[in-house]
């Protein structure tokens, strides 16, 4: 009987011990699922922040994308704008090139006649007044070549300065724009005002006016 005791102890003994290291594990693997749940909501939290920063990311690149794309298309229209700008002012800029060379030449053509008329000026009454009338015409139409000859320089002056219609340019100013560098001076001796750029020169002779 006392083997029986034994071996019945052993086996409640062995049941005890079995029920705590079940008990045991349970709890171990209970702390195990929590720290599952915990790990697998770090885990979505993780995933979804870094959702969120691709978001951001691809947000923040097409905006970025979207100025640049508009800065580059300003900068386009920009350039273009100013190389047709600088198309016209050459040409503008040729144009007065022509009429100062027609204008210089026109005055060349007439200084020579003024002077032919006084070389073959005649003494006698009558054809001496007539000679007269024709060098006073001829000083004229010469001087209101040399007025267009001024306007034509200050107008280039002005636009290759980028100056307004209000700007008063000087003879120095306008020297490199004359043929030779030489600057026309009125046949009768009359005193040339250059004025604005955009008011036409005058001279102080009355009569030597350029035409409206």
């Amino acid at each position: 009987m006392k083997m029986k005791d034994w071996l019945l102890w052993l086996c409640v003994v062995a049941l005890l011990v079995t029920e705590v290291f079940l008990l045991s594990a349970n709890r171990q693997k209970d702390a195990l699922r929590v720290q599952l749940n915990e790990s697998r909501q770090k885990a979505d939290q993780l995933q979804s922040d870094l959702d969120q920063l691709k978001n951001s990311s691809v947000s923040t690149l097409r905006t970025e994308n979207a100025r640049l794309r508009a800065e580059n298309q300003a900068v386009t229209q920009k350039i273009s704008q100013q190389q047709t700008q600088n198309r016209q002012l050459q040409q503008q800029v040729q144009k007065l090139n022509q009429q100062l060379e027609a204008a210089h030449s026109t005055a060349q053509q007439q200084q020579q006649q003024l002077e032919q008329m006084q070389t073959d000026n005649q003494p006698a009454g009558a054809a001496s007044e007539s000679t007269a009338d024709s060098s006073a015409t001829l000083q004229q139409n010469a001087c209101i070549s040399n007025l267009r000859l001024i306007d034509a320089a200050k107008q280039e002056w002005a636009l290759e300065n980028n100056r307004p219609a209000t700007a008063l340019p000087t003879v120095q100013d306008l020297m490199p724009y004359f043929p030779d560098g030489v600057v026309p001076t009125c046949p009768s001796g009359g005193i040339y005002a250059l004025n604005a750029v955009g008011v036409p020169p005058t001279c102080s002779v009355p009569g030597h006016v350029l035409p409206q």
